[in-house]
């Protein structure tokens, strides 16, 4: 049976939306794309720290370490994207 684009017998095969690659893939409540499970942990990080961060700023806490975890965090992210 035929499926996919110009009926290829495979269904299409999708790919994580930050670093490419081809995976099972999953789901995170309130994003759309669809990641690896590398990246949906780091996304899923990210949304916590994010989330952290304000609530201490919020707080009138010192978020620094907070702060700086997302930077490195953002860093490896934008990484594994430049590198696919």
């Amino acid at each position: 049976m035929s499926s996919g684009p110009k009926g290829c017998e495979e269904p299409p095969t999708l790919q994580c939306c930050v670093c490419g690659h081809r995976a099972e893939l999953f789901d995170l409540p309130g994003k759309t794309g669809k990641y690896c499970l590398e990246c949906s942990a780091d996304v899923a990080t990210s949304i916590l720290l994010t989330t952290e961060i304000d609530a201490a700023t919020m707080a009138g806490q010192n978020a620094t370490n907070l702060i700086t975890e997302f930077s490195q965090l953002s860093t490896r992210l934008l990484e594994r994207a430049q590198s696919a």
